[in-house]
């Protein structure tokens, strides 16, 4: 019997509200007012909005306001429809930030350390999913899907303590970066591990592995010929509806391509990602695409939510704190035995590890991939999801215990016997994430080269936000920090590494551009300088009101220009002009 936590649904004004308005709509328009309302109370203990988006779910599943709505069934078959394609935008953004630049400068912690965790946590997984009577391929999956970490948290846990560039956040990326690889691997050959049958396993596999190769050798010929051109055509257009509308075209375009060659569409939006991201547009189609990308996972996982039986989980609820507590234990102790045999101090190990403990939005998308396969019983679903949901909200209070655990270290006297290389402790090859007290230069015009002329002469290094992408490509060439990127985003200021900048100017006069980016500018950083131009008086005042501390008035400067050169044609000196 479902516990009801609204109030009874059967009323005369629901009842009669939900024969007006579309089930679907209502029920969508219920989940994200209640994704809002328990995020809100969330943030303030500053928890992750995965564990809203979870605690949302449960709550509708467990209210019985499906059955007042519609056909329970038919409603939670379309709402996984919709989550499916909040996967597809993750796995295209995934894709998007997957640099094969820093994985090269990774790859140690990568291949080698992301190896080495999921085989330290997967092989007794493993084994202990076969002592509890699952079946070989299950046994893989659930091995595989509590060995994955949240990118997402971790990532996100690193940005709050501001620890991005520490060398434990690079050795957690670097673990991450592999768990993600394999993961989309996985869902790809999934259905291969429950077809049955050695034989029709192996000519599955010779087939997947040819289909693979066509898929990755058209997005090659896509991303290098095709691509790149489209983009520029349409940035040409000065159009973000178009731009907009491209972006989920190539998303959703190549995606398919992928499922009709029977790689699955989230592997295909990874490719798409991957095939644009050391492109000039990548930044720009990050902020673009990022809103969208929100909203559709936060129906995901409501959607995982809706799995959740509460009286079954109360039941098992020993379990669930069992396998969390387990998890989160043998994945430090992993990764902080690994990054210090890799070479890492033992208080970055520590950090890595931390950000590593949880499991991750992979394994539930996995357990649900796998659930298209496997018929799991209800009480191993309810400790699985339970499990896991509690790992990832854990993970942010996780993170107080960074230097009570360093201290255990050091009286345990575990030190590297070997440094940290230069590789290692350094940033990765991404200019962007290398920027402190920067000057961040919006429009590269006549203004902006000699403001950024100006710059140079003084040692202050420059970004640049532009979007004409010409000149991106240009700036690009001479090795400068450049982003294609709109200044009314506020994904670009995050990408611009605002909070660690010492000034932003705008070099062009556009009034209501400045005025949109202010305020995004001052909710990351509240007393960085804003150097910014208006043409009129009354831009003037709107911008100094908006925040702006320097505003240049072009028509009082130009008039002063024009007053001296002037009065030194008839041979007058300005000062005698003043003192007159």
């Amino acid at each position: 019997m479902a516990v009801h936590f609204l109030p009874d649904l059967s009323s005369p004004f629901i009842v009669a509200a939900s024969t007006d308005v579309p089930p679907l709509f209502a029920l969508l328009a219920l989940m994200l007012a209640g994704v809002v309302a328990v995020s809100l109370m969330l943030l303030r203990f500053r928890q992750s909005l995965l564990v809203g988006y979870f605690a949302c779910g449960i709550v509708i599943a467990n209210s019985g306001i499906l059955g007042q709505l519609g056909d329970p069934v038919e409603l939670e078959a379309r709402l996984q429809q919709m989550a499916e394609f909040g996967i597809v935008l993750l796995m295209f953004t995934m894709g998007l930030e997957f640099s094969l630049r820093e994985l090269r400068y990774l790859r140690r912690a990568a291949f080698l350390g992301g190896s080495l965790q999921l085989l330290s946590i997967g092989l007794p997984v493993f084994g202990v999913a076969i002592a509890f009577g699952l079946d070989l391929s299950a046994a893989v999956i659930v091995a595989f899907a509590l060995a994955i970490s949240s990118t997402a948290v971790g990532l996100k846990l690193f940005q709050d303590l501001g620890l991005s560039s520490n060398p434990g956040a690079r050795l957690a990326l670097g673990i991450l970066i592999f768990q993600d690889l394999v993961a989309v691997a996985l869902v790809v050959i999934m259905p291969l591990l429950f077809s049955g049958g050695t034989e029709q396993t192996l000519a599955a596999m010779g087939s997947l592995a040819g289909k693979s190769v066509v898929f990755l050798a058209i997005a090659a010929f896509l991303g290098r010929f095709v691509i790149p051109r489209l983009l520029h055509a349409v940035v040409r257009q000065s159009s973000r509806e178009l731009f907009t509308l491209s972006v989920f075209g190539l998303c959703v375009g190549i995606a398919w391509l992928g499922g009709i060659l029977q790689l699955s569409l989230p592997m295909g939006a990874f490719v798409a990602g991957v095939t644009v991201s050391e492109s000039i547009f990548r930044h720009r189609i990050q902020a673009e695409i990022q809103p969208f990308k929100d909203v559709f996972l936060a129906l995901f996982f409501v959607t995982i939510g809706l799995a959740v039986d509460v009286p079954t989980l109360l039941t098992v609820g020993w379990q669930v704190l069992l396998l969390t507590t387990g998890l989160i234990i043998f994945k430090c102790a992993a990764v902080v035995a690994i990054g210090i045999r890799l070479g890492w101090p033992p208080r970055s190990s520590v950090l890595g590890a931390l950000g590593v403990c949880s499991a991750g939005e992979f394994s539930l998308v996995i357990l649900k991939r796998a659930g298209e396969f496997e018929s799991w019983s209800p009480v191993s679903t309810q400790i699985l999801i339970g499990s896991i949901a509690l790992s990832m909200g854990l993970l942010p209070f996780l993170a107080r215990f960074h230097d009570p655990l360093c201290r255990v270290l050091a009286k345990a006297r575990l030190t590297s016997t070997r440094h940290p290389t230069k590789s290692q402790a350094q940033h990765p090859p991404d200019r962007l994430k290398q920027l402190r007290d920067h000057a961040i230069i919006c429009g590269y015009g006549p203004v902006g080269q000699e403001l950024v002329s100006a710059l140079d002469t003084i040692g202050v290094e420059s970004l640049i936000v532009e979007l004409n992408a010409d000149t991106i490509r240009s700036l690009y060439s001479e090795g400068r920090s450049a982003l294609f990127a709109d200044a009314t985003d506020q994904e670009t200021w995050a990408l611009a590494g605002v909070e660690h900048a010492r000034l932003v100017a705008f070099t062009f006069a556009d009034a209501p551009i400045v005025a949109a980016a202010l305020p995004l500018i001052h909710h990351l950083r509240r007393d960085i300088t804003v150097l910014a131009r208006a043409r009129f008086a009354p831009d003037l005042r709107r911008l100094r009101a908006l925040g702006a501390n320097v505003v240049i008035h072009d028509e009082k400067e130009a008039g002063q220009a024009v007053v001296e050169h002037v009065l030194a044609i008839y041979d007058i000196r300005p000062e005698a002009h003043l003192d007159d």
